[in-house]
């Protein structure tokens, strides 16, 4: 975890990487309650015995379950003393380059790419989040991540 005492800090480190989140382990578990959630029920995600025999040789995350554990690394990698709240304020490119076999580990590494002023004294800022899975060389996702924190 690196902790900032105030946005300022925090911005004066535009356009380096700042911090690399905890591992999590993907579980079969965690792949069908987001199936539930979403409706999407694809075999290759739900089905681990079908899933054996398919293109990746076993249950995949779905893509946007990997995305949606952006707030998880967030949360263990940055923590800003004097602000009151963050919210996510959405995506600008997203990019799935890997499958995420059930059972793998993910962490996310988080790049500061800008950090501007917005009304109600806080800072939109611009994250480069790559998300790597443990033992591969190419990433799961990368992501540009919209934040405001006040």
């Amino acid at each position: 975890m690196r902790t900032f005492q105030t946005l300022g800090e925090l911005t004066a480190l535009v356009g380096q990487d700042i911090a690399v989140s905890e591992w999590t382990t993907i579980t079969q578990q965690q792949v069908n309650l987001f199936a539930e959630a979403t409706g999407d029920h694809q075999w290759i995600h739900v089905d681990p015995e079908r899933a054996k025999a398919g293109p990746f040789g076993a249950p995949i995350a779905h893509g946007y379950l990997t995305l949606s554990l952006l707030p998880l690394f967030f949360a263990s990698a940055v923590k800003v003393e004097q602000t009151r709240m963050g919210v996510n304020y959405g995506l600008n490119k997203v990019r799935f380059i890997n499958p995420v076999p059930v059972g793998s580990r993910l962490r996310g590494h988080l790049k500061l790419l800008s950090s501007e002023p917005v009304a109600g004294d806080g800072v939109q800022q611009t994250w480069e989040v790559t998300v790597e899975i443990e033992g591969q060389a190419k990433p799961a996702c990368v992501a540009e991540s919209l934040v405001r924190r006040f």
